[in-house]
């Protein structure tokens, strides 16, 4: 299962799968909820984006495929979400490939500031828990995603057709609210979806991974501090590798696919 992040889509993998499968695999590649051609069964159904109801998904694909245990790889949004399942029902977790590591929100805390060095990173989060943000996303979503992929990965040269084709993804109906709820509610300034609230009770104690488990490193992540996965090691019982990737960012497949398939593959 390979999981795409924000604002990325599953173009990220389009170079990870053939490796995949020419190696045996079978590979699912799903949209996140929000992103390309998802849609919500009912308008009644919050348009959350907090991690848990991400891991629920998850879940209920992997239940209507009938695929009881997979390794699970992804990196943001899609890191969690398989960090999440990897922790909570471990039996569906054959093994787990995340960049950054341990990728589970620590909401209770999420109020304690960071260093000066890395709070400037996150001011797309703060951007989005104002009405202007939303209104900005909305008006501008092509633009401020293109900016966050220049500025996250400064080292990558994506071209305009390589962008285009994931940038279609954002114009899913949803994508806003989903997005915008994501961003404020992992810092409790949102409620969540009624329905996981047993979920993000558990999360709160920053459950720990034993699947084996390979973290990803890029060290030219530019939200992201490149040492990330070395001060994770205590959330890990299991088998835990971490694998540093050169002049790499944060859309951690698409820039390296070889690295992330060898990962995946070091599981298989």
């Amino acid at each position: 299962m390979l999981l795409h992040g924000f604002p990325y889509d599953v173009h990220a993998y389009d170079e990870v799968v053939p490796l995949l499968t020419a190696a045996g695999c079978r590979t699912i590649v799903p949209y996140l909820r929000g992103h390309g051609a998802t849609r919500f069964l009912s308008p009644d159904t919050p348009r959350s984006g907090q991690q848990a109801v991400l891991a629920h998904d998850l879940l209920a694909l992997m239940d209507a495929l009938s695929i009881p245990r997979a390794v699970l790889a992804g990196y943001d949004w899609g890191g969690r979400a398989a960090c999440i399942v990897a922790a909570l029902w471990p039996e569906r977790a054959a093994g787990l490939v995340s960049a950054i590591g341990y990728n589970i929100h620590d909401i209770p805390n999420a109020g304690k500031p960071s260093t000066p060095e890395n709070e400037y990173r996150y001011w797309y989060q703060y951007y989005f828990h104002g009405e202007r943000g939303r209104a900005g996303l909305g008006a501008n979503r092509r633009e401020l995603c293109r900016l966050l992929w220049t500025q996250w990965s400064p080292k990558w040269r994506f071209d305009e057709a390589t962008y285009a084709r994931t940038a279609s993804a954002f114009d899913n109906p949803d994508f806003v609210e989903v997005v915008i709820h994501s961003y404020r509610h992992r810092y409790g300034l949102v409620p969540g979806d009624p329905a996981v609230e047993e979920t993000e009770r558990r999360l709160a104690a920053q459950p720990r991974i034993g699947v084996p488990a390979i973290a990803l490193d890029g060290d030219a992540d530019g939200v992201m501090q490149g040492d990330g996965s070395a001060r994770h090691a205590k959330f890990f019982t299991g088998r835990y590798e971490r694998r540093v990737l050169p002049d790499v960012g944060h859309n951690v497949p698409q820039e390296a696919p070889r690295a992330f398939a060898q990962a995946v593959l070091t599981l298989v």
